[in-house]
């Protein structure tokens, strides 16, 4: 009966180290998954930011066009240094864009990233040949009339 107990008392230091082992790789993998998911959020959140900034140049841009062609009937801005200093700033955000999306695409291959670059932020930038900047969705609403009921879809 002794050795009985003996063989099980061993059997379970074994399987206990072998589950400490287990365990301690498992969490060298949580931490590296961890740490890739934080690069990988930061640089995304890179890109919405000069997403951000890049729509409001364009927006200043545009406000300033409109401005001049209104205001002075100006609509060659060959010599305009304002106008220049927008296009300028627009392209370096774009081009931060192109350099922060393709640091996300060299982060090391793994599941979650593979997932992650899926859901990336989109910023529509014209690629070079593409003159056009793909327009935003609009919201649409609609006027109900206040005689008809709402039915609920419940």
């Amino acid at each position: 009966m002794s050795k009985l107990w003996d063989d099980l008392k061993e059997n379970m230091k074994e399987w206990g180290s072998s589950a400490v082992e287990k365990a301690e790789e498992m969490s060298k993998v949580a931490v590296a998954k961890t740490e890739e998911l934080t690069r990988i959020s930061k640089i995304k959140l890179d890109i919405h930011q000069l997403g951000k900034e890049m729509d409001k140049q364009t927006e200043l841009l545009g406000q300033h066009v409109y401005d001049q062609a209104k205001d002075d009937n100006i609509v060659n801005f060959t010599g305009n240094a304002e106008f220049f200093n927008y296009v300028d700033k627009i392209d370096e955000l774009r081009e931060k864009i192109l350099e922060r999306k393709a640091d996300l695409d060299s982060i090391p291959d793994s599941d979650e990233h593979e997932e992650s670059v899926s859901e990336a932020v989109e910023v529509n930038i014209p690629v070079d040949g593409q003159d056009e900047i793909e327009p935003k969705e609009e919201i649409i609403t609609e006027e109900v009339p206040d005689d008809k009921p709402v039915e609920s879809t419940d």
